[in-house]
């Protein structure tokens, strides 16, 4: 339980850092944005494919394929609805959009965005307590350390955003820090779901799989790729590997 809790707070803490050198970094351009998010992409999809997916099957028993087929939809769909039924919470930004009429378009935007990054932490969190479901310690840090890594650069982009649209450092850092407390939460909640009963384990795993692929696929690539940069692909890459590495060496 000690190592749980330590992963949860590690992963949690990584989009804090990541934050802290968003700080750093207030003018950082659109196109190293787009590849640090791409690399997280690559990342992120290793991580769903060999950390979720396919122990979802192995752990699934004669119909295996259908659970984790059910899994990933299910994940995909329910993160896709909790997209849609986001609220715009302007009076939270503490920006007076009377006095700035302009930045209303920005804020919808960003507060989207922010709380995009909040709803796919929960999940991600969840994935790395799944993990440690399996009784494979390396295995489930192999999830939870990819998992931080590609919270890295996501707190780091959450940041110049903010400050661009008039939101205020304090409250800024604070949206970080919460979005990083939602992967705290969904990792001790994927580790008491599945110590409670093995038989959610596969379910689980796919379930998380699934809004990983989600976030992948809706946000972070369209969104990296839409000015055509060859780069961003080979970043994407690049994270892919580094999980394949690390799967290999600590699997």
């Amino acid at each position: 339980m000690e190592m749980v809790l330590l992963t949860a707070i590690g992963v949690g803490g990584a989009t804090l850092i990541g934050s802290i050198i968003g700080f750093s970094f207030k003018n950082i351009s659109h196109k190293f944005s787009d590849i640090i998010l791409s690399f997280a992409a690559g990342v992120m999809l290793a991580a769903a494919i060999f950390g979720l997916i396919i122990p979802s099957m192995e752990y699934g028993g004669e119909h295996s394929v259908f659970v984790t087929i059910i899994g990933v939809f299910c994940g995909a769909l329910i993160l896709n609805v909790m997209d849609k039924a986001l609220p715009h919470l302007h009076n939270l930004t503490g920006v007076d959009l009377e006095a700035h009429p302009e930045k209303n378009g920005q804020i919808d935007k960003v507060i989207l965005f922010v709380m995009a990054i909040a709803i796919h932490n929960l999940p991600e969190g969840i994935a790395a307590g799944v993990g440690f479901g399996t009784g494979n310690v390396s295995e489930a840090l192999a999830i939870a350390g990819g998992i931080a890594l590609q919270n890295v650069p996501e707190g780091m982009v959450i940041i110049a955003p903010m400050l661009a649209a008039g939101i205020g450092k304090g409250r800024t850092f604070l949206a970080a820090s919460l979005t990083g407390l939602v992967e705290v939460i969904g990792t001790l909640l994927g580790y008491f779901a599945v110590s409670l009963s093995n038989a959610v384990l596969p379910f689980a795993l796919a379930f998380a799989g699934g809004t990983m692929l989600y976030v992948i696929s809706d946000e972070m690539i369209p969104e990296t790729h839409h000015n055509g940069d060859k780069f961003v692909t080979y970043a994407l890459l690049i994270g892919f590997s580094l999980m394949l590495l690390i799967d290999f060496y600590m699997g």
